[in-house]
């Protein structure tokens, strides 16, 4: 097979090029990004692209399936210029995937698709993807679906499969993901166990991990499978305050929902960090994820537990870890 990857230099698409690489059903592949990286990929040639004005129809051609990845996270600041890349750019690919032929389409959703939870109780892949209004980044992903519902619609016989995966991460993308998140004050050396001075233990805050390796392999399958569908990618246990304080030699500090956000809004408008406010709306929102479907039909099963990929960013960050790709270098 030969397989294309849209966006494989960052957090995920390493790891997917990385899963790729092991496959011996896997001949050849061609990762696309706005930027080469210096890192090599077994079995793996790259192309510069930008998928807001790019053509992308010659590099798609001959593929037997497109992986689609690529999203923006920052500028926070600039919806617009987000959107640009993250549903227009999604709808040029996948429109480029059609005039080129390709029969196979795996596309990263997220948990952020969904509609806000009702409780915690764990939710299959027939839960509403309408997003939480509250967040531009998960407006934008339940856009993508209904684009790809049309795309099914309109193309009957291409193979289209969605992975809603939890939140991802890895050591390597740890650089990266401060970056994106945190910014540059975030203070390093009390990101070690027993110096964190506490985890704010909000009201119905709780998280899903699943490591980008694993989630990795998840796309790995999904691409050289028959699969059709949306596919749940989570790890347990679930995390909820007092289990990552627990794993962080930590203690709980009790907060309202509105004090986080009001620190999170100040800081954001003020620069000090990049994170929107509105991330804490959508981590308080999200459903909890049920990855039975991608057991049972993909043969997926997570090498690595929410705990122990929590431990490994978090040292990941202490240790300034990445790896020679643009968005992860150190």
């Amino acid at each position: 097979m030969r397989i294309v990857v849209i966006g494989a230099t960052g957090n995920v698409g390493t790891s997917v090029l990385d899963a790729l690489g092991r496959d011996d059903a896997v001949t050849s592949i061609l990762g696309i990004a706005r930027r080469l990286p210096a890192a090599s990929f077994a079995r793996t040639e790259f192309a510069a692209a930008d998928v807001t004005r790019d053509d992308l129809v010659p590099l798609l051609r001959g593929a037997d399936c497109v992986i689609h990845l690529a999203w923006l996270i920052q500028p926070s600041h600039d919806e617009t210029a987000l959107r640009r890349t993250n549903v227009d750019g999604s709808q040029r690919a996948f429109e480029a995937v059609v005039s080129a032929g390709v029969p196979a389409l795996v596309v990263a959703s997220s948990v952020g698709a969904y509609s806000p939870r009702a409780d915690v109780r764990p939710v299959d892949e027939s839960w509403p993807t309408l997003g939480n209004q509250a967040s531009w980044y998960s407006r934008h992903k339940a856009e993508v679906e209904r684009r790809l519902d049309l795309l099914e619609a309109e193309q009957p016989d291409l193979r289209v499969v969605r992975l809603r995966p939890a939140i991802t991460t890895k050591r390597e993308s740890a650089s990266g993901q401060r970056r994106l998140f945190a910014g540059p004050f975030l203070p390093t050396t009390l990101l070690r166990p027993g110096w964190i001075p506490f985890v704010p233990d909000v009201p119905g805050l709780s998280l899903q991990l699943v490591h980008a390796d694993d989630v990795g392999d998840a796309y790995r399958r999904a691409a050289v499978s028959g699969a059709r569908g949306a596919f749940n990618i989570a790890a347990e246990p679930l995390l909820d305050p007092t289990a990552i304080a627990s794993a962080l030699g930590s203690r709980t500090l009790r907060m309202s929902a509105s004090v986080l956000r009001g620190a999170a809004r100040a800081t954001w408008h003020a620069r000090i960090q990049p994170t929107s406010p509105d991330w804490i709306d959508l981590a308080l929102g999200a459903p909890v994820l049920d990855p039975t479907r991608a057991r049972s039909e993909l043969g997926w099963d997570p090498v690595r537990g929410a705990e122990e990929t929590l431990l490994e960013v978090v040292a990941g960050i202490r240790e300034r870890a990445g790896r020679a790709t643009p968005p992860l270098e150190p």
